[in-house]
């Protein structure tokens, strides 16, 4: 196995926001796409989300209606996981919970043929671990999109110290041929962007907490000062508040660093179900 493999059908798990940006960007690669999620509902959400998107992209003359049609022809949506058997790459995209991502893992291994490469889309639990419980570590990987997955390039690649060359060269390049820019990144929690991301978020919350300023004027200093296209809690409302706090207790957890606590009103925010743009109301609140 070496970059030369080729890859033609993909699995991914998790039909949310990411899970059906990844299978929507792997489509439109070319590639046959199984799409799986726990319930039918949320199956459907997520060809409709993909619909939606790729709607949008006929309208701006990006994309022709028989391409669109095309690309929805390669997209099989699926409750039952033994319909990735025959994948050659499964990209893991559930909640950031290090249990559940573990557990999906570990089925997938019982699953999928020995040659088949784990790819997990975690924003900050380290790869190794997650490698740990499969019997397959060499396959395992790191493979994390961003958020929009069909407008951002970067695709974080993480190698294990499990995880072969080939494996990783391998999914290198078929992050290119999903139109994506790979970077790949040493095994550390929170690896490139996210150490340095979301400590930016949970640091304006607190700034936002404390009385420092209101939440549209953080965003706005840093848009104005530091040249950003969004603020920070902006960000914080699109990527997920819930996503957040997962990432910074994972951050803190793993490195035992005060710099890296959850403040408590991001974490008081989720507790409240305010999430950010996914459920009308974050940081700030959206129609």
């Amino acid at each position: 196995m070496g970059v030369e493999i080729e890859f033609r059908r993909i699995g991914v798990v998790g039909a949310g926001t990411m899970g059906s940006g990844i299978a929507q960007m792997a489509a439109q690669a070319g590639f046959e796409v199984v799409m799986h999620d726990i319930e039918e509902s949320f199956v459907q959400s997520g060809l409709g989300k993909i619909e939606k998107s790729l709607s949008k992209a006929v309208e701006k003359g990006k994309m022709s209606a028989e391409e669109k049609a095309s690309v929805k022809s390669r997209i099989k949506g699926t409750l039952l996981l033994d319909d990735l058997a025959e994948v050659d790459v499964v990209i893991e995209a559930v909640i950031e919970d290090k249990k559940t991502k573990k557990d999906v893992l570990s089925s997938l291994d019982s699953v999928c043929r020995p040659s088949t490469i784990l790819a997990s889309n975690t924003s900050s639990i380290p790869i190794a671990e997650l490698a740990a419980a499969t019997k397959r570590p060499d396959r395992v990987i790191g493979m994390h999109f961003v958020n929009p997955v069909q407008v951002m390039k970067l695709v974080e690649i993480i190698r294990a110290i499990q995880t072969s060359k080939e494996t990783n060269d391998a999914v290198v390049a078929l992050a290119m041929k999903m139109g994506k820019t790979p970077v790949e990144v040493n095994d550390f929690p929170g690896f490139a962007l996210n150490r340095i991301l979301v400590p930016m978020i949970n640091e304006a919350a607190y700034m936002l907490m404390e009385g420092v300023a209101s939440a549209e004027t953080i965003d706005q200093v840093m848009k104005l000062g530091a040249n950003h296209p969004m603020g920070p809690l902006e960000l914080g409302d699109l990527v997920g508040l819930d996503v957040c706090l997962s990432i910074m207790e994972v951050l803190y957890a793993e490195y035992g660093d005060s710099k890296y606590r959850p403040c408590p009103l991001l974490r008081r925010y989720v507790q409240a179900g305010r999430l950010g743009r996914k459920t009308g109301r974050g940081f700030h609140v959206y129609q």
